[in-house]
């Protein structure tokens, strides 16, 4: 019998998923990221059929006939269509078990955003058996986050991570492996990605899709004044005539835009700082707060929060793997991870 599991072992695929609203990472036990696509998949309705997953469903969002519709099966970090993310996630299990080349199904952790319902919990786990798992195990994706950046998560000492994704912002305070505080905020990416949107239809009378919204908050979008003024053409529909028209936007008018969304990130931020317990908070005032996520890439955004916490924030090396890269972690080190992980009591595995 111990011939039996050395051979099993030997022939682990494990898999680790960042279960983004807006991207989906995929780490495999052995070669790292392999996998960093798109949360979107296209459906063709007369039929049922998938006809695209991640990057090639992307390309068709705003682009599609009729009957085929491109659409996101998560929705603030949660399912909000069961079967388009089982199709989903058994997409990628399946494309890096081509890649692993073992025999077993694979065990597989998958990164949620904190605060989620037992129901919203359960619909990823069995979402992620029905694609093919043989176990699957679910942690909380700031505690993700922070393992990934190689905080100190079973230390007694207090840490403070803010992982600002597509879908959902959580902020999170980590001791003695566990979270002492945490807040999840509807305000990230896509909020942003949408008050843009808003203020283009408003303020130039112009209707642009949210790729156009996300290229232009990328190349130009700040929460402070820049040193040198940034600026960008935009192209949409001109609300009046209909017809095609090109405006150049400036760096002021995306900050203008995201502004009331920024603060509301702020406000949540201080939130949780106000309601943890002083001796962990001294510990965070000398650590300082980590900033991981697409979000933490927006400039000015780590000068705002220190201004208004007092406490110094750093920007992860690579934010945008944290996750992924911290599931990769627990899967090499499943023993001294465990305990952090949200419990399935009624899992098992399939042999």
């Amino acid at each position: 019998m111990k011939f039996i599991k050395k051979i099993q072992y030997s022939f682990s695929n494990d898999i680790g998923i960042d279960l983004g609203t807006a991207n989906t990472l995929v780490y495999l036990e052995g070669k790292g990221i392999v996998i960093d696509e798109p949360s979107v998949v296209a459906v063709n309705q007369k039929t049922g059929q998938i006809v695209a997953v991640g990057a090639e469903a992307k390309k068709m969002l705003g682009r599609t006939p009729g009957h085929i519709k491109a659409v996101r099966p998560l929705v603030d970090g949660v399912v909000s269509d069961f079967e388009v993310t089982e199709e989903m996630l058994a997409y990628y299990i399946n494309k890096a078990d081509k890649m692993s080349k073992k025999l077993f199904r694979p065990r597989v952790v998958i990164g949620v955003p904190s605060g989620i319902t037992n129901v919203e919990n359960r619909a990823v786990y069995d979402a992620a058996r029905s694609a093919g798992a043989r176990e699957v195990y679910i942690v909380e994706e700031p505690m993700a986050a922070a393992v990934g950046i190689r905080m100190p998560v079973h230390d007694p000492s207090g840490s403070m991570i803010i992982d600002i994704g597509g879908g959902t912002t959580d902020v999170a305070v980590i001791s003695l492996g566990g979270v002492i505080q945490s807040k999840n905020l509807n305000v990230a990416g896509d909020k942003l990605n949408a008050d843009i949107i808003s203020y283009f239809r408003d303020e130039f009378k112009l209707l642009v899709g949210e790729k156009t919204a996300e290229d232009v908050k990328v190349k130009i979008g700040s929460a402070l004044p820049l040193e040198e003024p940034l600026e960008a053409p935009v192209r949409g529909r001109d609300l009046v005539t209909g017809l095609p028209r090109e405006v150049i936007v400036t760096d002021s008018d995306i900050r203008e835009a995201i502004s009331p969304a920024i603060k509301i990130l702020v406000e949540g931020v201080r939130e949780v700082i106000e309601n943890t317990p002083p001796e962990i908070l001294s510990d965070i005032m000398q650590r300082g707060i980590v900033v991981t996520g697409g979000g933490s890439l927006i400039r000015g955004l780590d000068i705002i929060l220190q201004k208004v916490t007092k406490i110094p924030i750093y920007v992860a090396e690579e934010p945008l793997t944290a996750v992924a890269r911290g599931t990769g972690i627990i899967l090499q080190d499943f023993e001294k991870y465990k305990d952090i992980l949200v419990s399935n009591d009624d899992q098992l595995p399939l042999r």
